[in-house]
């Protein structure tokens, strides 16, 4: 009778109020806060790699780009910043979609299924004394309307039972990272972040949140703030992050060539 009664109520739902899947756009059959059909909400594959950073977990083709430590070599020259990161999948396809309906769609309800991926990849094992979100510049909060890492650093300091603490502002608004060399990223975003007066994490181990992890640069720079305010460590989780191992083997195999990596390997 239960069962029959919700098909009926998701029937009528479909009826007064159509809407399709903002991913495969199918039309939707169930009464949700998300417009986007379950199947798309589970199709996201955790990233896997043969080869990766102890450190930073980058991926990589061959362990080349890698010492003997299993280090690459933004992580061996100390540029990294933090000292491990957590991501779930990598940024492209229906994640990738998705990520752009939570941020630039304004779809907030996307926080908790993103924060179930998350949860699947903090080693269990980990103690973490806060959660922080990777802030945004008051300019480009107020244009939005909300910080999405925000959104997420809630969910996951609520399953950790650990507090969130907004204890890094963003104090410059920088240019677009993209397109830029990975040195001209460090320098763009070279004195964008403060720690909040008053704030002290002295021997803290910190869980830094954001959504999407691209060369890492930002990331680096608000967890060297989050070191010089006493945080003993600094792990970032993220939703996503970008995969350069897919560009690189789409243009070996246009170009036939082996590519040298800026890590200092190759792709052969």
């Amino acid at each position: 009778m239960l069962r029959a009664a919700g098909r009926l109520s998701c029937g009528l739902f479909s009826v007064v109020f159509p809407d399709d899947c903002r991913v495969c756009a199918q039309p939707l059959r169930e009464i949700s806060r998300i417009p986007v059909c379950a199947s798309c909400l589970s199709e996201p594959q955790p990233l896997i790699a043969e080869y990766y950073c102890v450190s930073c977990r980058a991926p990589f083709l061959n362990a080349h780009p890698l010492d003997e430590s299993g280090r690459c070599a933004l992580c061996r020259l100390g540029l990294a910043g933090f000292d491990a990161v957590y991501s779930y999948g990598s940024y492209e396809g229906t994640l990738r979609t998705l990520i752009h309906l939570f941020k630039y769609g304004k779809i907030r309800p996307l926080a908790r299924p993103f924060a179930d991926l998350l949860s699947r990849v903090i080693p269990r094992e980990q103690r973490f004394d806060c959660v922080v979100p990777m802030p945004l510049h008051w300019r480009r909060r107020w244009e939005r309307g909300f910080n999405q890492s925000e959104l997420l650093a809630r969910e996951i300091a609520r399953r950790w039972n650990v507090r969130m603490h907004q204890a890094v502002k963003r104090v410059k608004d920088t240019a677009p990272q993209a397109g830029l060399t990975k040195a001209k990223r460090r320098a763009n975003v070279s004195g964008a972040f403060a720690i909040r007066r008053g704030i002290r994490l002295d021997g803290a181990r910190v869980l830094l949140v954001d959504d999407v992890l691209t060369t890492g640069a930002s990331a680096a720079a608000c967890a060297r703030v989050l070191k010089r305010a006493g945080a003993a460590h600094v792990a970032l989780l993220a939703v996503a992050r970008t995969d350069r191992r897919t560009a690189l083997a789409d243009l070996q195999d246009v170009t036939g060539t082996t590519l040298t990596l800026a890590a200092g390997g190759t792709t052969a």
